[in-house]
């Protein structure tokens, strides 16, 4: 019996004229996403449709339009772009560019923390897209390792809640509850949600991928009233430093993404070559 929440395309199935599944890579409650092979670019690509049950919500199209004017907006080396769109139609998409390489939240999932020469360049990189949006007056607003695909350089991927500034500023608990910023899970007590929220996402995502487990435990939204768990001994004290600054509750007392990478830089010049260029190509 089909289901009605899913496109179900199998490799081979026309999911338009131009677009041919390869195979599902994923999806959340409005949307799902495929691997395609596109007869355009003649190359894969991601294609990111409205779920078929979903197709007349005016909630779910809203947010897919949201990402169409994100992409078209933000043009920067570590984060996806999108290729075209339909948001009409009986199959509402958008298609983004095939980027190669494991999501962050798979390569901690099978293999652990990560390693200095792997987890400063990562924090480097998507610190200068969180700088780029904060020149634009944009928030990401869901930094965390799903939305990192892990590469030379690293990409930040899902622009689905991503928003300029004075728009992001009326959010409620938009993002993802373990990375989510204070005043993103509650405004009324620390404020609006800002790009200080951005830099806080990716600390939350730096301290799991040098620490191998989260920033913070338990259910609910612990981050509003407890501290960050202790990082592992080997962290190197600027790092450690970056990520309690990074993850203080008042975002006023959070680094600038700028301020964020100028801090690690120093110590990523410290590995030696010959052991960052190895990690570099093996991640």
């Amino acid at each position: 019996m089909p289901n009605p929440s899913s496109w179900g395309f199998a490799e081979g199935d026309a999911i338009t004229a131009e677009l041919t599944a390869v195979r599902r890579l994923g999806g959340g409650s409005a949307y799902e996403a495929y691997l395609a092979f596109d007869e355009l670019t003649y190359l894969p690509v991601v294609v990111k449709l409205v779920r078929p049950d979903r197709v007349r919500d005016e909630h779910a199209l809203r947010g897919l339009a949201r990402e169409v004017e994100a992409l078209a907006t933000v043009n920067h080396p570590v984060v996806v772009r999108g290729l075209r769109d339909e948001p009409g139609g009986p199959r509402p998409h958008v298609v983004l560019e095939q980027v190669d390489g494991p999501r962050l939240s798979t390569l901690l999932r099978r293999h652990g923390p990560l390693q200095e020469q792997q987890y400063l360049p990562l924090a480097i990189e998507v610190a200068s897209a969180l700088h780029y949006l904060l020149h634009l007056g944009w928030v990401h607003l869901d930094v965390k390792p799903s939305n990192v695909i892990m590469g030379a350089p690293a990409r930040l991927i899902d622009l689905s809640v991503a928003r300029p500034v004075a728009d992001a500023a009326g959010t409620r608990q938009i993002g993802t509850d373990a990375y989510m910023a204070p005043e993103q899970a509650d405004p009324d007590r620390y404020g609006a949600p800002g790009p200080a929220s951005d830099v806080w996402g990716l600390c939350a995502t730096l301290f799991e991928a040098v620490a191998g487990y989260r920033a913070f435990d338990g259910p609910g939204f612990p981050q509003l009233d407890e501290d960050p768990n202790e990082m592992p001994d080997r962290t190197p004290a600027e790092v450690v430093q970056v990520l309690r600054a990074g993850l203080d509750r008042d975002p006023g007392g959070r680094p600038l993404p700028h301020e964020l990478a100028e801090a690690l830089e120093p110590v990523l010049d410290r590995l030696p070559a010959a052991r960052l260029g190895g990690a570099l190509k093996a991640s």
